[in-house]
């Protein structure tokens, strides 16, 4: 039997952690555990990742994490323990820190009465005590689980050693304060994690559901597929959805990214999270709340929070090695200069003492996963889903970029984006022509039954210019696939086709056919429209505009430092040429097979090392899968784009290509200074220590200081403004 058959996977919330070098020695006491295959503890996000054979090892794993002062809980994205009590609930040790710190303010109060100096010092050491309890015993767990000390094992042999020294004062405050830096990591910490709470506080609980009766209030969770449900002005949108009835500008924002609310009527989606405009909607659900697009993001998120990202993984490799480096130093200090007749033991034993404090690997620890869950955070509040520290990383050292051509740097769909009549007078726009938008209106008529796309462009054309109703319907339609379609139009003969369709024979006979002839020369479709009647003639350029952003982008990623930006298409050589040239690509490759985008991509690596692909996640999927970092377009909703991408602009909105880029980079740029920063920290505290100018005061203080710097530091990227681009050169 395959013994992998029988791994199970859970998901769980650890609450108590304050630190991160408590999640890396959790990891490493669940690890050991029989029966556990893998253990993943995240402290960014207060995760574990349970990897293990059948039920049985749960709840040693749970066992494991109590001894070490932590709970082990199953874990459902909610949006409960916010407010003080959820946060007292999550961090015990807050009691026992406060009352550290009453029996400190006793002690002062015994001290400056003159009270007995028995009294004050037994205030002091209990306080100690009281304080350093939770401290000793995840230490004492850690190193009795891993065989390696953490953190507290430190900090618990340095205030044994000063009491034992009679330091008294100084071991009541080094755990008092040690104890109010971790609460308050952890506090900062919360703030980070949030992101998701947040995520899952967009949905709301209820929804009105339409019933033979009447409406009734259900919890969203009893939604089913196929169900009607009325959202009111103002509300959020419970589920994923299609609409039924009705009308309304949907602000999309929370999902997508988009700035400005959306336009909806019948027969658009709709997504959960979102919130209605002024309209009253009715909405056929079409996912269940459990697979909605926001419950995939929150799915995502939270994913791509418990990845580790390479510079984080660097970061634990060399924190297991540093921790029992220090261990060795501060026992050297402590007994080689004494036998050396250079000091008193008391006084080198202070000074290793001093040591094992400053040497704490918590704000090295931190450099990396605040940052990183800041970015993603900040990623996912502008509508774009990053899956996970790696390709943040990766999109900061973007060097090329390479883009699908159709619905990437184009709409993505047909539309008319010229033309003019046969008797058009020159220097007038088609638009203020009554003759070309007459023929566009009767165009419209002819074509307004057909689905097909060149046939929707030329009446959506006639709506944007407000001639779409000025006829009814055409009378005897009759198509010809693939050529074009004929009809009565108020008593007169309309033909809307190709030129071969429309004129036949006299085809490239008079100036009129030669201007038609040269719009094809150019790699466009031109759509011919006669009234048969009176012999009025115009044309229709038919194509697949850019995107209005499209070549303000490509000078944005080349004003942050992209060296090539290709354009790859299957579309052919003369259309890709217009579109590559009108957008500003440093190349394009046209009549591709998405064989030939693969090795165009992999080609690009070779010449560049990192490569985007920036596609619509279906079709080209193997460009998307095989570059550095794919970027799909527009993923709101489709399932494939969502999970073929490793960075999903859920917006249909090219922007997102470089705010994506530039939050990588300003991601990595914070790592960069928070561990050169607890580096060049920890260093010069390490010197001061040895020679005696450092104090175990000023050892917590560095210590808890520099920890919560970093994470402010990371913090940063959650406050930054993601639409704060460089311009381009």
């Amino acid at each position: 039997m395959n013994p992998e058959s029988n791994l199970k996977t859970f998901l769980l919330r650890v609450e108590g952690m304050d630190c991160a070098d408590c999640a890396l020695h959790l990891e490493r006491a669940a690890q050991g555990v029989p029966g556990v295959h893998r253990a993943e503890v995240s402290f960014a996000t207060g995760r574990m990742r349970l990897v293990a054979e059948g039920d049985g090892a749960l709840p040693q794993v749970q066992a494991v994490a109590r001894g070490m002062g932590y709970q082990v809980l199953p874990a459902a994205p909610t949006a409960e323990g916010a407010g003080w009590r959820g946060w007292l609930r999550r961090h015990p040790r807050a009691l026992l820190t406060a009352l550290s710190g009453l029996l400190l303010a006793l002690a002062l109060a015994a001290h400056l009465l003159a009270g007995p100096t028995p009294v004050r010092d037994g205030l002091l050491v209990i306080a100690a005590i009281v304080g350093g309890y939770p401290v000793a015993r995840a230490g004492w767990a850690a190193l009795r689980a891993t065989r390696r000390p953490d953190m507290n094992t430190l900090m618990t042999v340095a205030v044994i050693g000063a009491l034992a020294v009679g330091e008294y004062t100084e071991a009541g405050v080094v755990v008092f304060l040690f104890s109010v830096g971790e609460l308050l990591e952890a506090l900062t910490m919360d703030r980070a994690r949030g992101a998701v709470r947040a995520l899952v506080a967009l949905r709301p609980p209820e929804a009105t559901r339409w019933t033979p009766e009447g409406e009734e209030r259900v919890p969203v969770e009893a939604l089913a597929v196929g169900d009607r449900i009325l959202i009111r002005p103002g509300e959020r949108i419970p589920a994923d959805g299609r609409i039924r009835e009705g009308r309304s500008a949907v602000d999309q924002s929370p999902i997508t990214g988009e700035s400005m609310p959306v336009e909806k009527g019948p027969g658009d989606e709709v997504f959960a999270g979102t919130v209605n405009g002024p309209g009253a909607l009715t909405v056929e659900v079409t996912r269940a709340a459990s697979d909605s697009t926001l419950a995939r993001i929150i799915h995502m998120v939270e994913e791509a929070q418990e990845q580790r990202a390479p510079s984080q993984r660097l970061v634990d490799r060399f924190a297991v090695v540093y921790t029992p480096a220090v261990v060795v130093g501060a026992l050297l200090v402590a007994t080689v200069p004494p036998l050396l007749g250079l000091g008193p033991f008391p006084e080198w034993l202070y000074r290793a003492l001093v040591l094992l404090v400053i040497a704490c690997p918590c704000a090295l620890v931190l450099s990396t996963p605040v940052a990183v869950v800041s970015g993603l955070t900040a990623a996912a509040r502008a509508g774009i889903l990053i899956k996970g520290g790696v390709h943040l990383e990766e999109l900061a050292r973007l060097r090329a970029v390479a883009f699908d051509k159709t619905g990437t740097l184009t709409v993505g769909e047909p539309r008319l984006v010229g033309g003019e009549c046969a008797n058009h007078v020159a220097d007038r726009r088609p638009q203020e022509c009554p003759e070309c938008l007459d023929l566009l209106a009767k165009a419209a008529a002819v074509e307004a039954r057909s689905g097909h796309p060149l046939a929707r462009a030329v009446v959506r054309a006639a709506q944007e210019l407000g001639v779409a109703d000025r006829y009814g319907l055409a009378e005897a339609v009759e198509s010809t696939p693939g050529r074009g379609v004929q009809g009565q139009v108020a008593g007169h003969g309309v033909r809307v086709g190709s030129h071969a369709y429309v004129h036949g024979e006299r085809e490239g006979d008079d100036p009129f056919c030669r201007r038609v002839d040269a719009v094809a020369a150019r790699g466009r479709t031109a759509v011919v429209v006669e009234d048969v009647c009176c012999g009025n003639r115009a044309y229709g350029v038919i194509a697949d505009a850019l995107r209005p952003e499209a070549s303000a982008v490509i000078g944005a990623l080349r004003g942050m430092g992209v060296r090539r930006t290709v354009m790859l298409t299957g579309d052919r050589a003369p259309v890709a040429e217009r579109v590559a040239r009108a957008a500003g690509v440093d190349e394009f490759r046209a009549e591709l097979l998405p064989e030939q985008k693969v090795a165009a991509v992999e080609d690009l690596l070779a010449r560049y090392g990192t490569v985007a692909m920036v596609g619509d996640g279906v079709n080209d999927a193997p460009a998307l899968a095989r570059a550095s970092v794919g970027i799909a377009m527009g993923a709101a909703g489709s399932d494939v784009a969502l999970e073929t991408a490793d960075v999903a602009l859920m917006g249909d909105d090219l922007w997102g290509v470089p705010r994506a880029v530039h939050l990588g980079r300003r991601t990595v740029a914070v790592i960069r200074q928070n561990v050169a920063f607890s580096l060049a920290t920890k260093a010069a505290f390490l010197a001061l220590a040895v020679v005696g100018l450092a104090t175990l005061w000023m050892a917590v203080f560095a210590d808890v200081g520099v920890s919560l710097l970093v994470i402010l530091n990371g913090m940063r990227v959650l406050t930054g403004r993601t639409n704060d681009l460089p311009t381009p050169r």
